[in-house]
């Protein structure tokens, strides 16, 4: 142990000492020697970052302390490594942790970058490094941190999806002030970093699985592919519960396959095209796009999925479809060309069904025109809700129990949040995901089970960004169409499949009046002319998309309380008031912001031994 070296640029001491106004002693990693109450913590979680598979991840978490413990093996370690978070995978304005030498020695620091992404080093110091090693699989840095520092350089660590930035730097760094993030293009990967510490239930003794997978797909040489396949399922299966399913990756292509999902066809359907191709072929049969029940959902870096150990989702039987629809996404950024692939989704069923069958149920927006997002919008929210009276009147007693969720949007979407609301309070929040990726779509295992009773709200709000485009962009299926979803897991399966509303028409129908008169254009109220026809013929600017928004957010709506066979429950479900909340949950205190700290214990870089060094 020794002080930090002084071979620095002088200009990096000088910003240190005014910036710190301090003197720290730091450690010298030499051979890195744990500190006596260190213990290494097993790492449950492991991704591929590149598509080359130089960088993985891998990490753990510990809810009580609030801390994340993470593992990053480089490959072929050349002159350092930079890994970062920031709020859409962008270069700038990133929180960046750092591997650099300068031709002579190693460094290791806290750093965030700039609007411009330029590097600066953080005056506090928030990633602890715990220990360095080098083996025949690559040069490993274990390091930790917490959730949250307090401090206003450094990413917030929430539930939800995270984006991971990385790159590898060829040459040596003299100054981290000539680094700028930009430049180096690094990679974006998203990934679920806080997960549920709960064990998994174990699998019972007569488990069977049923693999449904892609038939041996020569993946195209572009960027991104989604492949759709037909699988059916054996004729006449009785039926049965799945209790897991978990991803098969084609060994060689972990890096490339990006995303699956199964969804089971429409039981009304009684038969459906073989097909094996590109999902947006105009070849595609038409029928395909009745195959949306969500059976199963992986991404990069998501662990097998488990069901409660009381409940199962229903596979086969009466009232099913033999007819599953597998999704591959692959991301194929290299344009690799000749490469094979035949991964899918295991599932894991049993034939003696447990006490409850786990349903799917849709909450959100209905998909459909009326609900619009204006263009040129940097954040526009839309809500769906699940009424009081949708709920008293579809739910048990008992009420039903979310264990977990997948929340949905299209190209536009930002952010998604859904609140259980009791009494006009909310309660619990369902799933929260303030950096959505639709690219990363999941479903979710809550970490604590959210009981939904017969008279309570459910509230689903969706975050767009149309920065980019000139028209309005409406609801529906197309994927520059949005949608606003959470499609929630739950037991016991009920009769209500659906609960989602929409404003009511009438009342938009006055809002193109208004918008009409101001804009001095005639108003056409022809039956031929269309929802997208009025939106698209309005001139936009800040007044029409502040009434718009004044529109959603006080006018009556249209509910969706629909039973499985698609039909409305009775009762009368038009021109209903949105529900009241009188008082929006507050999330609890940080422990950093209990006891702020004004500085950090280490404000300089740790000093790192090279792994070539000996």
């Amino acid at each position: 142990m020794r002080l930090l070296n002084k071979e620095l640029r002088l200009q990096d001491v000088t910003l240190m000492y005014l910036t710190f106004m301090a003197t720290v002693v730091v450690l010298l990693v030499a051979s890195y020697q744990a500190p006596t109450t260190y213990a290494r913590p097993s790492l449950t979680y492991h991704m591929l970052l590149d598509p080359s598979g130089q960088l993985e991840l891998s990490w753990n978490i510990s809810y009580p302390t609030q801390e994340i413990y993470i593992e990053l093996r480089v490959k072929e370690l050349h002159h350092g490594v930079l890994l970062g978070m920031s709020d859409r995978g962008e270069p700038t304005n990133a929180d960046l942790v750092l591997l650099w030498d300068d031709g002579h020695k190693s460094y290791f620091g806290d750093a965030w970058s700039d609007s411009e992404g330029r590097v600066m080093l953080d005056t506090q110091q928030d990633y602890q490094l715990l220990e360095t090693h080098h083996s025949s699989e690559g040069f490993f840095l274990l390091f930790k941190r917490p959730f949250s520092t307090c401090d206003p350089h450094d990413y917030v660590i929430e539930e939800g999806t995270v984006h991971i930035i990385y790159a590898i730097f060829e040459r040596p760094v003299l100054s981290l002030h000539e680094l700028n993030v930009s430049r180096l293009q690094p990679g974006v990967q998203p990934v679920l970093l806080l997960r549920p510490d709960t064990p998994a239930p174990p699998l019972p003794r007569d488990v069977r699985s049923l693999e449904v997978l892609a038939p041996d797909v020569t993946i195209p040489t572009q960027e991104t592919t989604y492949w759709c396949h037909i699988y059916q399922l054996p004729p006449n299966m009785p039926k049965n519960h799945i209790v897991m399913y978990e991803s098969v990756i084609t060994p060689g292509n972990e890096a490339i396959v990006h995303h699956i999902e199964v969804f089971e066809c429409s039981p009304q359907m009684d038969t459906v095209p073989q097909y094996s191709g590109s999902c947006d072929s105009k070849m595609k049969p038409p029928k395909l796009n009745y195959c949306r029940h969500v059976l199963a959902a992986w991404a990069m870096g998501a662990e097998a999925f488990y069901y409660p150990a009381d409940a199962g989702l229903p596979l086969g039987g009466d009232g099913s479809s033999r007819f599953l629809r597998l999704e591959v996404h692959y991301h194929n950024p290299l344009l690799i060309s000749g490469r094979e692939d035949s991964s899918g989704i295991r599932l894991w069923y049993t034939p003696s069904l447990r006490r409850f069958d786990a349903g799917i149920m849709e909450l959100g927006l209905v998909y459909t025109p009326v609900m619009a997002i204006p263009p040129r919008q940097h954040s526009f929210q839309l809500a769906g809700y699940c009424t009081a009276k949708c709920t008293q009147t579809a739910l048990p007693a008992g009420g039903i129990h979310i264990f977990a969720s997948q929340l949905h949007t299209h190209l536009a979407g930002l952010g998604v949040r859904t609140v259980l609301v009791r009494g006009g309070k909310e309660t619990e929040v369902v799933q929260e995901d303030k950096h959505y990726s639709t690219h990363y779509q999941i479903i979710r295992v809550l970490k604590k089970m959210v009981t939904v009773l017969p008279g309570d709200v459910l509230i689903t709000k969706c975050i767009y960004n149309t920065e980019d485009r000139n028209k309005a962009t409406v609801g529906g299926f197309g994927i520059m169409e949005e949608m606003c979803v959470n499609y929630v897991h739950y037991y016991p399966r009920t009769q209500l499949e659906l609960c989602k509303s929409h404003v009511d028409p009438d009342y938009l129908q006055k809002y193109f009046s208004i918008i009409n008169r101001f804009q001095a254009r005639e108003s056409c109220t022809c039956p031929q002319t269309s929802v997208e026809e009025e939106f698209s013929s309005i001139t936009w600017d800040s007044f029409s998309g502040e009434v718009l928004n004044s529109l959603y957010t006080s006018s009556p709506i249209s509910m969706h309380c629909n039973q499985s066979t698609a039909e409305l429950f009775p009762g009368e479900w038009q021109k209903q008031e949105i529900p009241v909340v009188t008082a929006e949950l507050q999330r609890a205190p940080y422990p950093c912001e209990l006891n702020h700290r004004s500085t950090s214990l280490n404000e300089n870089p740790t000093e790192v031994k090279p792994p070539n060094s000996g």
